[in-house]
């Protein structure tokens, strides 16, 4: 962890979704080893008490802005915002996200083209508006994928395509962008302890929503983030997070015979597909 620590000293860093999860705990870790926080998230409260928490630590006074990734220009302002306080940006994390899940015969377009602005253009947006900034320093792009990039589960289409296409995002533009300096990290967790699984489809947060996931599969958020840090110091291509994401890529690559009839019985367990009524 020092070398960590000495990476993203003085480093200024943007992170998107740090209100809760992933992106709070990034943002705190980060703020301990000094870097110069530009913090964005829809909402605003979250961030405040976030801030106010840091800046209590003595360690640092981050930049919190209100911010939405499928907004244009939101991003742009954010990046903005954070040279003219900074002076540069060395580092942009991508971790914005959100879950829309449930059977195919359940959903909409709709419901997949909500789930594609957040977690699809969402980056983009961020890479976009960042690029020009992080080629100037040769920084580092961090986009927050998922084991669910590499394999498809029933009943969460929307979510599984969406960090597909976010994995492959990161495989096609990390040898375009290693050209000019900048190094392209895709981060793929498994289950983390975060909000994500208490946010509804269309993107509501639920206080006391149950997590369906038991916990002892569930990887501390500190751990995962300390394990996510040290892959962007290390400048790595992809890093999986938590050792069931492991096994589940694992098997995806060699075995994937064995998940087609995992998938198969969860898919029977939950009714299957039933053709409509005549």
């Amino acid at each position: 962890m020092t070398n960590t620590k000495e990476f993203f000293r003085e480093k200024a860093v943007l992170i998107t979704g740090a209100s809760a999860g992933i992106g709070e705990e990034l943002a705190w870790q980060l703020s301990q080893v000094g870097a110069k926080l530009t913090l964005g998230a829809r909402r605003r409260p979250q961030l405040e008490k976030l801030s106010e928490r840091i800046v209590a630590s003595g360690k640092a006074r981050p930049l919190a802005l209100e911010c939405d990734v499928t907004l244009d220009g939101d991003l742009e302002r954010a990046v903005a915002e954070s040279v003219r306080e900074f002076g540069k940006l060395d580092v942009a994390i991508a971790n914005a996200g959100f879950g829309v899940v449930g059977p195919l015969r359940k959903l909409a377009v709709a419901d997949y083209r909500r789930q594609l602005e957040t977690n699809v253009f969402g980056v983009l947006r961020t890479i976009y508006a960042a690029l020009p900034e992080i080629e100037k320093t040769k920084g580092n792009l961090v986009i927050v994928g998922s084991v669910s990039g590499w394999a498809a589960s029933p009943g969460a289409s929307p979510y599984t395509m969406s960090k597909f296409a976010v994995r492959a995002l990161a495989g096609s533009i990390a040898p375009e962008l290693r050209l000019a300096g900048v190094k392209v990290t895709l981060i793929s967790p498994g289950f983390v302890t975060s909000e994500l699984r208490q946010v509804d489809n269309e993107g509501k947060f639920h206080d006391g929503a149950k997590d369906p996931i038991p916990a002892w599969i569930v990887m501390k958020t500190d751990k995962a983030v300390r394990q996510i840090l040290d892959a962007v110091a290390k400048g790595k291509r992809e890093a999986i997070i938590t050792g069931h994401g492991k096994a589940l890529v694992a098997l995806e690559r060699f075995a994937p015979w064995i998940l087609r009839i995992a998938w198969r019985k969860i898919a029977a367990g939950r009714g299957g597909y039933r053709k409509p009524a005549k």
